[in-house]
This record gives C-alpha cells, structure tokens and sequence, in this order.
C-alpha cells in the first residue's frame, strides 16, 4: 500500500511561494500509470484539483492555476513538490497529495493546513 505524506510550511506571506513536497513510501513515483497529485480544499468549499505529475515527469495543471503552480520530482527521494508563486489569502486551504490510478485516487495523504498572511 502507497503512503503518501505532505510536508512544508503552515504559514506564507501573501506574495510569497509556497512549497510543500510530498514523500511517496511503499511505491515508486515512476511506476507506469500512476500520476502524482496535488488538491487543495479551501475552508467552507469543496475539494479543487490543482494538477498533476506523470510517471514520466509530464505535469498538467488545472488551467486557473497553471500560470502559477509548477509541479516537480525527486526520482532519488521518491518525492514530489509542488510550488504556487504569489500566493494570496484565497490560496489558504488544506493541501493533500494523492496517488491516481485507472482514473481514480487510491491514496491520499494526511493533508496539511496552510494559511496565508496578509
């Protein structure tokens, strides 16, 4: 079974870039077929797909976030980092990374809380 665990700061400034990486154990990140990625779910709304990792390093992001989100990996670490550059307070929500395979997620990480500050 993958596990997956989400890590980075809990708190940016607004402007800033945010970095949260997610480490991948008991699976490879270039596994054929399985994509890496990252959602986020704002408070009080629903769940937003942010974009995701290939197994073979290709990356496609959600097209409102594709101007600011890059999406890379550290074959070596097994990892996965996501970056959203000038954040703003509307970027604040609880981040998880997630493992799909045949079009559906089959692991998720724990998820982790990041706030933006003004």
């Amino acid at each position: 079974q993958v596990q997956l665990q989400e890590s980075g700061p809990g708190l940016v400034n607004a402007s800033q870039t945010l970095s949260l990486t997610c480490t991948v154990s008991g699976g490879s990140i270039t596994t054929a077929y399985y994509y890496w990625s990252w959602i986020r779910q704002p408070p009080g709304k629903g769940l937003e797909w942010i974009g995701y990792l290939t197994y073979t390093g290709n990356t496609f992001f959600d097209p409102s976030l594709a101007s600011r989100a890059s999406i890379w990996r550290d074959t070596t670490k097994n990892q996965f980092t996501l970056q959203l550059t000038s954040v703003t307070p509307e970027d604040a929500a609880v981040y998880y990374c997630a493992q799909y395979y045949d079009n559906k997620i089959d692991s998720w990480g724990q998820g982790i809380q990041v706030t933006v500050s003004s």
